[in-house]
C-alpha cells in the first residue's frame, strides 16, 4: 500500500467504516512479541502467546444503555439479584456469545425494563485490564411498556423513568457520570458533539488497539500522522494484552516505536470500535479500538526507532480538517476510560 493511501484509510475511519484489513497481518507488536520482550527482561509472561478472546471464557464484554426521554428523565431498573436486590441501576449486563454490541444492549433494556430500544451511538468505553470492557451506549425508545412489580423476574423487579437520582438507592455510583454525559449529548442542541458512532461490524480473531498518532511539524505547522512500514504502510497496531491495562499496553507499544525517552503525548479518545459476533470457523470475539493520540512536541523532536515514519497530511484534506476539529474539542470523540 503506497503511503498516500493512508489518508484514504483515515477518511474511512471518519466515515465510521472498517478498513477492510485483517489486523493480525498488520499487527506491529503481537502478544507473542510482547512476551518475548518481557522474557528478555528476565520476567515470566503473565499470559500465553496463544491467548484468544472468547466471550464467557477468556474475555468479558459488558453493555450499559442510558436512555433519556424528552423530559430529561433517565430509564432505570430495580435490581432483583440477591446481592443488590431493591437497588437501582441502568439496564446493563454481559454480552452473550453470538451477539453484537447493539443487540446485547437492546436485549438488556428489554429484559430489565420492558422497553424496546434502538441503539444510536456509543458514548464511551471502559476497560479493566485487557480482558474486561464495558461499552456505554444510548438510543431511542421504539416500543414496549415499563416493567411493573407484578412482572418481576430474575432480571429485575421493575423499571421507571427517573428525574432525580437522589430519590433512589443506587447499586453503584459509577453510573452518575455516565448519565451526565448522556444528558449532555441528548441536550447538545447546536453545541458541537460527535455524530452517531456505532460499533462497526468487522470480525477480529484477536483484540487490537489501532493508533492514529498526530503531531505538528514546526517548520510548516502541517499536521503529520504516524505510519507503520512493517510489511505494508498502515496505521500502527498493537495486540491488547489481556493481563495489563490498555494504557500499559499502549505505553509499551510507544516505547517500541520511540524508545524509553517517550515524547510527551496523550490519548485523546476513540475514533472507532470494531466487533462482529464470532461465527465458524472463527470462534473468537476480538475487538479493535482506534485511538487518537496527540503529541505535544513537534515532529522534529519525536524521533522514531521502530519501523514507522511521519506522513504529512494533505493541507485542507478531509482527514486533516476532521483531525483539527477533534483535537480542539473533546466532545467530538468519545472516551476510553481505564479502570484501575
Amino acid at each position: 500500500m503506497p503511503v498516500e493511501n493512508i489518508e484514504d484509510k483515515l477518511n474511512r475511519l471518519f466515515r465510521i467504516q472498517d478498513l477492510d484489513v485483517v489486523s493480525n497481518e498488520l499487527c506491529d507488536f503481537s502478544l507473542e512479541e510482547q512476551n518475548a520482550a518481557t522474557e528478555a527482561q528476565g520476567i515470566h509472561p503473565s499470559t500465553a502467546s496463544n491467548y484468544l478472546p472468547v466471550i464467557g471464557k477468556s474475555v468479558t464484554y459488558v453493555v450499559v444503555c442510558v436512555l433519556i426521554n424528552d423530559n430529561n428523565d433517565v430509564l432505570m431498573m430495580q435490581e432483583a439479584k440477591p446481592s443488590c436486590a431493591g437497588k437501582w441501576y441502568l439496564p446493563a449486563g454481559r454480552m452473550e456469545c453470538g451477539e453484537s454490541i447493539c443487540e446485547a444492549s437492546a436485549r438488556e433494556v428489554l429484559e430489565e425494563t420492558g422497553i424496546v430500544a434502538e441503539m444510536t451511538t456509543l458514548l464511551g468505553i471502559e476497560a479493566a485490564g485487557g480482558s474486561w470492557f464495558r461499552f456505554i451506549l444510548t438510543g431511542k425508545v421504539i416500543g414496549g411498556e415499563l416493567k411493573k412489580p407484578v412482572q418481576a423476574d430474575q432480571e429485575s423487579i421493575q423499571a421507571k423513568w427517573v428525574s432525580d437520582l437522589n430519590d433512589l438507592p443506587l447499586r453503584a455510583n459509577d453510573i452518575i457520570n455516565v448519565i451526565d454525559i448522556a444528558k449532555k449529548y441528548k441536550n447538545r442542541g447546536e453545541n458541537p458533539w460527535h455524530s452517531e458512532i456505532l460499533p462497526i461490524h468487522f470480525s477480529h480473531h484477536r483484540s487490537y488497539l489501532r493508533v492514529v498518532a498526530v503531531a505538528r511539524k514546526r517548520t510548516s505547522n502541517s499536521l503529520n500522522i504516524l505510519v507503520s512500514e512493517k510489511n505494508v504502510h498502515h496505521l500502527p497496531t498493537v495486540e491488547i494484552h489481556p493481563s495489563r491495562s490498555v494504557y500499559s499496553t499502549l505505553r509499551k507499544f510507544m516505547v517500541e516505536m520511540f524508545g524509553a525517552e517517550l515524547p510527551q503525548h496523550r490519548p485523546h479518545g476513540v475514533l472507532t470500535l470494531e466487533h462482529n459476533p464470532s461465527t465458524p470457523p472463527h470462534t473468537t470475539d476480538g475487538i479493535c479500538i482506534t485511538l487518537l493520540i496527540a503529541f505535544r512536541p513537534p515532529v522534529e523532536e519525536c524521533n522514531i526507532i521502530g519501523k514507522c515514519i511521519w506522513h504529512e497530511l494533505s493541507p485542507g484534506s478531509f482527514g486533516e480538517n476532521n483531525l483539527i476539529k477533534i483535537l480542539s474539542n473533546k466532545n467530538l470523540i468519545f472516551p476510553l476510560n481505564v479502570i484501575r
